[in-house]
């Protein structure tokens, strides 16, 4: 019978979450052991339209995670204002694991470009979970710029410091930030070109219009697949498994620099600690799933899971990093 198969499936759970508790010094007493979490639907807030690739990312997700722990899990999709109404919505819930947020990378942003219109802390407000994907930034150049690595790059922008171009979805976007963050760290002058979104940049690259740009791999994945678009180098700590051949940009020349943006699973502040560790549980289980792997691979993502105080101290590293350059370039959207 369907409602006998879901009494055990809560009894099991109810379990687990009492070891849990128990396994991190926690002494439920009558009322707490009755109120097992889940008891109903949780929300999944995003900060972006439906389609995009945090919004898949996110169903897929909460899809996991409603199988995983017996009760709905809803994405509730609430874009606008480079997803400040999403983590708004979050940071001001009750902590009691029934409202989360699917973030990604340009979370960790928003202090730097709204200081004057953010009433909650990017990174105090919320508790992490973990991080369950990531894509790095790439580094491409069309048929128009002719290089064919890393070195041959450097060398050009060198040689003719503020000609080479390299575009971008707009001002303060991640590819805006990624291109200052390489310019600064190898000592170049790259004539930043901001569009109006990802596509147009794709476009005047295979045109010939434009010579470079700093893209996440899965908005130029395609293109580099069928050869329109040659990349130079990714830019994370290993080689993306989608690009196995193309180096990564120490591997390259082109020192520590590291611009993988990331996907992941943040609560309000102050979340019951057995809550966070089943939903850390959830989240690692998602991203070392082999359908998770193959999901991802059709976005330009790879599975990664960063969990706890290691993606909190990511979080701040990033907030740190983002203000800083937003100030040298007195990049404000407020």
């Amino acid at each position: 019978m369907p409602s006998c198969h879901l009494s055990h499936r809560r009894a099991a759970l109810a379990a687990s979450i009492a070891l849990a508790a128990h396994c991190l010094g926690f002494a439920a007493g009558p009322a707490e052991a009755q109120d097992v979490w889940p008891a109903k639907p949780v929300r999944v807030v995003v900060g972006f339209a439906a389609g995009g690739p945090t919004d898949v990312v996110a169903r897929a997700f909460a899809d996991h995670a409603s199988r995983a722990l017996g009760q709905p899990f809803v994405v509730d999709n609430k874009p606008g204002a480079n997803t400040i109404i999403a983590a708004q919505a979050v940071a001001g819930a009750p902590a009691d694991g029934y409202t989360l947020l699917f973030g990604a990378t340009n979370h960790t942003m928003i202090p730097a470009l709204y200081s004057n219109r953010v009433k909650f802390d990017t990174v105090r407000s919320f508790q992490p979970i973990c991080t369950v994907a990531s894509s790095p930034t790439v580094l491409v150049v069309g048929h128009g710029l002719p290089v064919k690595t890393l070195a041959e790059y450097m060398k050009k922008a060198r040689a003719e410091p503020g000609h080479v171009t390299a575009g971008t979805a707009g001002i303060g976007s991640s590819g805006h930030f990624a291109t200052e963050m390489f310019a600064r760290a190898n000592g170049l002058s790259l004539n930043h070109v901001p569009y109006k979104g990802a596509a147009p940049v794709v476009t005047d690259l295979m045109g010939g219009q434009l010579d470079s740009s700093f893209a996440t791999l899965g908005s130029v994945l395609p293109q580099i697949q069928s050869g329109q678009l040659t990349a130079l180098a990714v830019a994370s700590k290993n080689r993306s498994t989608l690009l196995p051949d193309v180096p990564t940009f120490k591997e390259a020349g082109g020192g520590e620099y590291s611009a993988d943006a990331w996907y992941g699973v943040l609560a309000p502040a102050g979340t019951p600690e057995p809550i966070v560790k089943a939903l850390e549980h959830v989240s690692t289980g998602f991203a070392k799933s082999a359908s998770t792997a193959e999901k991802l691979r059709k976005l330009g993502l790879d599975a990664e899971s960063v969990c706890g105080s290691a993606f909190g101290a990511r979080m701040q590293r990033e907030v740190t990093t983002y203000t800083r350059i937003a100030r040298e370039l007195d990049l404000k959207a407020d």
